[in-house]
C-alpha cells in the first residue's frame, strides 16, 4: 500500500509520462541537429567563445578551419594558422599529429581555438602538452569538449573518437599542463538540452531560457579557458 500510495503521489505519476515524438529507439537526426539548424552544443561553444572574444587576437591557431577567429577576432588578428592532421584540408597552414607535433615550433600562438577535438585524441596528456608548448607566455588556449553527446560515427571511422568528460575531469587533466591558477572550467546544459542534443533536435527547437539553464548533473559541454605562465612575449 505504501508503494501505491508512493507511486500516486508522484508527478508526473508513474507510467503516464507521455514520451510523444521521444518514443522511439533511433534519434530524430543522426547529424547533431544540423539538418535541422544549428546544433545545441554549437549554442553553447558560441557563447564561450563571445565571452572570450577579446582574448582571440595576435598570431591564432584553429583547428579544421579559421571559422570562430574569423567570427570572434573582429580585427584583433594579425595572422591565422589552421592545424589539421592531414595534407588533404586546403584551408590547413600547419599539418600536424598533436600528440607528435615537435615541428611547431615553441612560444608560437597568442590565442589557441580549440573546439571539440580532444575527444578525437586518445593520448589527451601529449596533445595538451603540446598544445601548452606552442603557446607564447601568456598565451590562452579555448578549448570545448563534450559530456553528454552521441558519437561521431564520421570520426570514429576515421581516426577514433575516445572520450567524453566532465567539469572535474577536464580541471584535473589540464592543470596537468597548465598550472592550477591558469585554469578555468564552466559547464553549460540542463536534462532537456541533454535530451533534444542526443535526440538531434536544433537551437532553434528550444527557447533561450532552456538553454540557458545550467544543471551541474547535466554536463552537455565543457568550456576550459587556460593560461601558459609568463609575462606575453
Amino acid at each position: 500500500m505504501r508503494r501505491r500510495w508512493e507511486r500516486l503521489t508522484q508527478w508526473p505519476a508513474v507510467g503516464t509520462v507521455r514520451f510523444g515524438s521521444l518514443r522511439r529507439v533511433t534519434p530524430i537526426s543522426r547529424q547533431f541537429g544540423l539538418d535541422r539548424g544549428q546544433s545545441i552544443d554549437r549554442y553553447y561553444i558560441e557563447a564561450f567563445l563571445s565571452g572570450h572574444a577579446a582574448e582571440i587576437r595576435g598570431h591564432v591557431l584553429e583547428i579544421g578551419d579559421d571559422y570562430y577567429t574569423r567570427k570572434f577576432g573582429n580585427g584583433r588578428v594579425t595572422r591565422s594558422d589552421v592545424l589539421h592532421l592531414h595534407s588533404g584540408n586546403l584551408k590547413a597552414t600547419l599539418v600536424a599529429d598533436l600528440t607528435n607535433a615537435q615541428h611547431i615550433p615553441s612560444n608560437s600562438f597568442d590565442c589557441i581555438i580549440f573546439t571539440q577535438t580532444l575527444q578525437f585524441i586518445y593520448d589527451v596528456r601529449a596533445a595538451l602538452g603540446h598544445l601548452h608548448r606552442i603557446l607564447k607566455p601568456g598565451g590562452r588556449l579555448l578549448v570545448t569538449v563534450p559530456g553528454i553527446s552521441q558519437i561521431s560515427r564520421y570520426d570514429m571511422d576515421q581516426w577514433g573518437d575516445f572520450w567524453r568528460f566532465t567539469s572535474l575531469s577536464a580541471r584535473r587533466l589540464f592543470e596537468e599542463s597548465f598550472s592550477g591558477g591558469n585554469v578555468t572550467v564552466q559547464a553549460y546544459g540542463n536534462v532537456l538540452a541533454a535530451i533534444a542534443f542526443l535526440e538531434g533536435l536544433a537551437q532553434h527547437e528550444l527557447n533561450q531560457k532552456e538553454l540557458d539553464q545550467r544543471d551541474p548533473d547535466y554536463e552537455l559541454l565543457i568550456a576550459v579557458r587556460a593560461v601558459k605562465a609568463g609575462e606575453a612575449l
